[in-house]
């Protein structure tokens, strides 16, 4: 089975979806749909066994213009990908139709999220939203409902594989050799106290 996990903002966000990732891997290929800025988090999480970047533009900010080469691009390598299910994976602010919609047209047979909007035939699987749920565990509700569970002994913990590269920097002004986690998440409340 192969699924594609749609998690389209930033590191944070897409580090909060590891433990979905990691119940959708139990069952086959995972295969992550995520932005520029996601795509260092996604290496970084047990399961991925692909990385797709696409640049949302009704996610980054600032907004980048709708296109429709670039839609039917991203319509035309996910539909190349031939995945079994897909998730869709947003913040309790966010809408995943109008990446549902996408997804359907480029052949996803079924299709699962969270939303708050009446989705008609664009998900298979609608689970209402709460803005109270923490993110991590909204979309491990979200594989859940698509079929997935943790493998045994997961605890559905964050975790990341070693890295590919450094995810530490120098710290300017600070002592020789300090550093400190260069990890980037959006909205504040996914940022580190300071």
């Amino acid at each position: 089975m192969r699924t594609l996990v749609a998690r389209l903002d930033s590191d944070g966000d897409v580090l909060l979806a590891g433990p979905a990732i990691r119940a959708a891997a139990t069952a086959g290929e995972v295969v992550v749909l995520c932005g520029p800025n996601g795509v260092r988090a996604a290496e970084l999480l047990p399961g991925v066994s692909r990385i797709v970047e696409w640049e949302c533009p009704w996610i980054v900010h600032p907004a980048s213009e709708v296109r429709p080469v670039d839609i039917e691009a991203v319509i035309a390598l996910v539909h190349g990908i031939r995945v079994d299910v897909a998730l869709v994976l947003t913040s309790f602010h966010q809408s995943p139709l109008p990446t549902a919609l996408l997804l359907r047209l480029a052949g996803v047979p079924r299709i699962v999220a969270r939303s708050t909007d009446y989705p008609g035939s664009l998900l298979d699987v609608r689970l209402r939203d709460d803005p109270d749920v923490p993110e991590a565990l909204r979309a491990l509700e979200v594989a859940r409902a698509a079929g997935f569970a943790l493998p045994e002994g997961d605890d559905g913990r964050l975790a990341v594989v070693d890295p590919p590269g450094p995810i530490w920097t120098p710290v300017r002004g600070g002592a020789p050799g300090a550093t400190a986690p260069h990890l980037v998440a959006g909205p504040g409340p996914r940022r580190w106290s300071r």
